[in-house]
């Protein structure tokens, strides 16, 4: 069974996506505590250190590395500052990187990398992952593509080290029009589940700027991106549509009951198994920032799979 190495994993939307692939996560690494009590319940053989990544001294040999560091500085729902540290966590990235040698390493990260005053800091994430040693590949990929129903675009980064002579490429689409399987719709992912589950979503009233913009889908179509803000949680489509008034305007059609997904809900349109165990140890609010931190495992498991057979 070929080996891995996580960091910055969350709860174990990466690690679920690597186990279903057939690797063993040696080691998982993130500096919130509830991340590792979901991550530890669902995945329990997997050793969780909770902290900065920058203490950790030493990391076990693996053969993949893997890592969704932290991407506020990039992301819409972030404060986009360019010179925030928090967008240079890709550095203790690439000192396990150096460290640790795998044949193959793994980053995600916001698709918001790409936009013209960030280019600079995903330039040099390339040069510095291919200065050690490894050939070095950038895709955006939306989860909904690739079984998730979900609307998320997503940059992930892939390199083989030098000496395999490989170069990576990505997954082909499997899901939508024309292709393999059709989108998996929010009525797929959670039609079954109760229509007002009380206590598991964020129930305090819709802020002018949450009705800034359109937060509603159909059932038969992927969710919107599902967000670490409790408060700017997607409407569950039992919600009336929402119809644009003015600029910044939207307003609900017909007075109706109207809820956000609940954390449940929104696991289940990450791509998370039915019957996610959440420790009853954190706030509501803790619970959402977990799962919409999370990448979708459907997605992380197409791109693991894409990888070419170098395990020993």
């Amino acid at each position: 069974m070929p080996t891995a190495v996580s960091l910055f994993s969350g709860c174990g939307g990466s690690d679920s996506g690597l186990v279903a692939t057939g690797f063993d996560v040696l080691m998982a690494n993130d500096i919130i505590d509830y991340a590792r009590q979901v991550y530890e319940a669902n995945l329990p053989t997997t050793d969780y250190v909770v902290g900065d990544v920058s203490k950790i001294a030493a990391f076990p040999q693996a053969e993949l590395l893997a890592g969704c560091y932290p991407c506020q500085g990039f992301s819409q729902g972030g404060k986009r500052d360019p010179s925030r540290k928090i967008n240079t966590l890709y550095l203790e990235f690439a000192r396990a990187l150096r460290a640790i040698r795998p044949k193959a390493f793994i980053v995600e990260n916001v698709s918001g990398m790409v936009r013209a005053n960030f280019r600079h800091l995903l330039d040099d994430q390339f040069r510095v992952f291919r200065e050690s040693g490894y050939r070095v590949t950038a895709e955006v990929l939306n989860a909904a593509d690739y079984g998730v129903a979900q609307d998320r675009r997503r940059i992930f980064i892939v390199g083989l080290r030098d000496d395999l002579g490989l170069d990576y490429r990505f997954p082909t689409p499997t899901h939508g029009p024309d292709r393999a399987q059709p989108h998996v719709t929010i009525r797929d992912a959670i039609g079954g589940m109760p229509a007002w589950p009380e206590g598991e979503f964020y129930a305090r009233e819709f802020h002018w700027y949450y009705l800034s913009r359109d937060r509603r889908r159909d059932w038969e179509a992927q969710s919107k991106t599902i967000v670490a803000n409790e408060r700017h949680m997607p409407l569950h489509p039992m919600s009336p549509p929402l119809v644009k008034h003015a600029h910044n305007d939207w307003r609900f059609a017909f007075d109706a009951p109207a809820r956000r997904f609940s954390y449940r809900e929104a696991a289940r349109l990450q791509g998370f198994r039915p019957g996610l165990v959440f420790p009853d140890t954190a706030r509501l609010e803790m619970r959402y920032k977990v799962v919409g931190n999370a990448v979708p495992p459907p997605l992380f498991e197409a791109v693991a799979r894409a990888l070419p057979g170098v395990w020993d």
